[in-house]
């Protein structure tokens, strides 16, 4: 839900590293005051070497449960298809307990075909993925609600995409924060798109889903910007082995400067 704060992250993408060099850029990242953390939800790197090494998302988020005491965490997003929605509930409301109540969590359709052909899951289309993200969504909030011990917190449900008549239909539903993918423009216009279906299913998304959205360069050019077209969730994204976090530090400092 949207807390009037500005909030920056930062996505750890768990490739090209060994494990020791990812626990440190945590330790280093929560030190300098960023506010999330991420991981991803992928089998193998994105960029660089395809083979290279790569960590599991849930493990990953465990043991950074345990290792941070401030921070919110979680995937930004892990795949909808790579889990049985109930097991995704409980393992998220154990995350969530390890955490503290610091659990975030991010899920969408999937899109990553390597993925799904390397570790035996049908890829289907793009459509029937979607649709299996809006038959899962309540299957997951259901499962959060009866678990025992109940999530320390209502977990925040985000939901990241952009397609306008399906994907946005189901932020509308059941999202506490959209992770928009593109630019300010792309996200002033998607928004716009969002709160129209907030009003055909009685959610006033305008106040009641925090936008987001990936953030690089100089907060100079497009920080202002991208916070009058409503995101208040602004992440930046690194990655091993060196896990550099020279833009993140611009992106506290514009923050902590407003």
């Amino acid at each position: 839900m949207t807390n009037g704060n500005l909030r920056i992250a930062v996505q750890l993408q768990p490739q090209h590293a060994e494990y020791s060099q990812i626990r440190d850029a945590v330790l280093r990242a929560e030190d300098l005051g960023v506010d999330v953390l991420f991981t991803w939800d992928h089998f193998f790197p994105l960029y660089g070497d395809p083979d290279g090494k790569h960590f599991e998302c849930w493990t990953v988020l465990g043991a950074w449960a345990e290792q941070t005491e401030r921070v919110e965490i979680g995937a930004l997003v892990t795949c909808n298809s790579y889990r049985n929605p109930e097991l995704l509930a409980d393992m998220a409301r154990t995350v969530d307990h390890i955490s503290g109540g610091r659990l975030i969590l991010g899920i969408g359709a999937g899109w990553f075909e390597k993925d799904y052909e390397q570790f035996g899951y049908e890829f289907g289309t793009a459509g029937s993925r979607i649709a299996q993200l809006a038959e899962d969504m309540p299957r997951i909030k259901a499962r959060l609600a009866v678990g025992n011990p109940a999530p320390v917190r209502e977990i925040p449900v985000m939901i990241g995409g952009g397609g306008e008549k399906k994907t946005l239909r189901i932020v509308a539903e059941h999202a506490d924060i959209w992770h928009s993918f593109g630019d300010v423009e792309t996200l002033t216009r998607k928004s716009g798109i969002l709160d129209e279906h907030g009003a055909e299913v009685g959610r006033d998304t305008a106040k009641l889903v925090e936008r987001s959205v990936g953030v690089d360069g100089d907060p100079a050019a497009t920080g202002e910007k991208l916070v009058a077209a409503g995101a208040t969730l602004l992440t930046v994204g690194t990655s091993g082995p060196d896990y550099d976090l020279s833009t993140l530090k611009k992106w506290l400092a514009w923050r902590d400067a407003r």
